[in-house]
């Protein structure tokens, strides 16, 4: 990726997601647990550990579908073209057997809809990329770090930084505030402690400001949304600009971390098939991956956009076990 971040030698499914620590001293697989222990979630074989998605067949694999959102519920009347009624598991369980993957995610993807076909990202030969925008000498000073993340996996790599150091600026929209406060307080708490939390809208003076004096900017929204409020990361100015999405910052497509890691093919597998491996493990491995990245950049000088994909960081893990 160019920053020469010190990725470990490949190896098993375990030792790759270690690996993904092992710059920053992090000891990863606790760090998987953590919102499992918090909310009391336990294994649950092709449902999602929280309950919202399922790993269902289809004529030619297996998708991954997860309705976390009153509107992903709202949409699968128009993404299987049938009368889903109250309860739309039945008629989604009953309609996936008889159509393709590819059918499947594609007008998923178009709806918005959080879905995904096992395996179908590629591994690539390092979790994360980066593309050098510019020069600037080493940051030899704790960064400013402005946080415009929600959920997981960019608040992890944001408190990891500021375990090692840097000052965190947590920012929540006053319209759109981070959806981990809906979940297990503990939770929130453990992500968040330790950063300054500031309220502002995404388009305002203030937080402009704010994001022209930050050395590191991490983003878990797609860029169009970004673009639409004056946040574009070739324009504002920070050493680095991390952005945490599903398949990439150039792809619009909706993910969350239980499906992106059965895109990337990060599951487990018993008689009958895939189940997932963890709860939403995408988010923390990416939410890892991303601190490492920016801290590299950090150390190496110039100016960088980091592109972490919770579905290409899930690939790059699961390629442990070929």
């Amino acid at each position: 990726m160019g920053i020469a971040a010190p990725w470990a030698p490949p190896g098993g499914v375990v030792e790759r997601i270690q690996g993904l620590g092992a710059p920053l001293s992090v000891d990863v697989l606790p760090l998987l647990a953590e919102r499992a222990e918090a909310s009391g979630f336990r294994r649950s074989g092709r449902t999602t550990w929280g309950g919202a998605g399922r790993l269902l067949p289809t004529a030619d694999g297996w998708v991954a579908v997860n309705l976390l959102r009153d509107i992903d519920v709202a949409s699968v009347p128009a993404w299987l073209e049938v009368d889903a009624g109250d309860d739309p598991w039945p008629v989604i369980v009953a309609t996936t057997p008889n159509r393709t993957c590819a059918e499947l995610v594609e007008r998923a993807t178009l709806l918005g809809l959080p879905v995904s076909a096992l395996g179908e990202v590629a591994a690539a030969a390092e979790p994360v990329a980066a593309t050098r925008l510019g020069d600037a000498k080493p940051l030899d000073r704790p960064p400013l770090v402005v946080d415009l993340s929600a959920l997981w996996a960019g608040p992890l790599c944001t408190r990891l930084l500021a375990d090692r150091g840097a000052e965190v600026v947590k920012v929540e929209s006053p319209t759109r505030p981070d959806g981990a406060r809906r979940g297990p307080p503990d939770f929130f708490e453990r992500l968040n402690a330790g950063k300054r939390q500031v309220v502002c809208a995404l388009d305002s003076p203030e937080l402009h400001a704010l994001v022209r004096r930050a050395d590191v900017v991490v983003v878990a929204s797609r860029s169009r949304a970004l673009a639409q409020a004056g946040l574009v990361a070739e324009g504002v100015g920070p050493r680095v600009w991390l952005s945490i999405t599903g398949y990439g910052r150039a792809v619009d497509r909706v993910a969350f971390g239980d499906d992106a890691a059965v895109a990337g093919r990060l599951v487990a597998f018993d008689d009958r098939g895939p189940v997932f491996l963890a709860d939403a493990i995408a988010d923390p491995l990416t939410g890892v991956a991303g601190a490492v990245a920016v801290d590299a950049a950090l150390r190496a000088g110039g100016t960088w956009i980091v592109d972490a994909a919770m579905a290409k960081v899930a690939a790059w893990v699961a390629a442990g076990a070929a």
